[in-house]
């Protein structure tokens, strides 16, 4: 039996651009984290993050895909801070600390390379001693 076709959606219509209901930065979105993230011109960003019991996976865990949507969005903006429309591509990331609710950490993303489309990135979560909790690394493709 012959499956449906279903119609993808074109790259070059898929927007880019900000929106007030983003789950991390949205401040539209009541049921977001809300970071108010600092970018450079040059391809980095910077926020801080306090994140509540909402985002507990374990009791006194924050959820790990958490973790990862808040690195991913810290690269994402460093991307658009150096002026380049882009999607990510690949996501790799390390949980070498459990990040607690209630305390407060720096999220900073920034650009390793670029290569035609291909732009690579990193980012940290880490606490006010500079100590380290998760680590990321990003490919994303830029999109006109």
């Amino acid at each position: 039996m012959k499956q449906p076709t279903e119609s993808k959606p074109n790259i070059a219509d898929i927007s880019v651009s900000p929106q007030g209901s983003c789950f991390v930065c949205g401040r539209e979105n009541p049921h977001g984290l809300r970071l108010q993230f600092q970018m450079g011109k040059t391809g980095e960003s910077s926020a801080e993050w306090s994140p509540g019991e909402f985002t507990e996976g374990f009791r006194g865990i924050v959820h790990g895909g958490i973790i990862c949507t808040v690195l991913d969005e810290a690269m994402s903006k460093a991307v658009a801070a150096a002026g380049r429309p882009a999607l990510t591509a690949e996501l790799r990331v390390r949980l070498r600390r459990h990040v607690e609710p209630h305390h407060t950490f720096r999220v900073r993303g920034w650009i390793e390379s670029c290569v035609k489309r291909l732009v690579k990135t990193q980012a940290v979560i880490t606490d006010a001693d500079g100590i380290e909790f998760a680590h990321a690394w990003a490919s994303f493709l830029t999109v006109k």
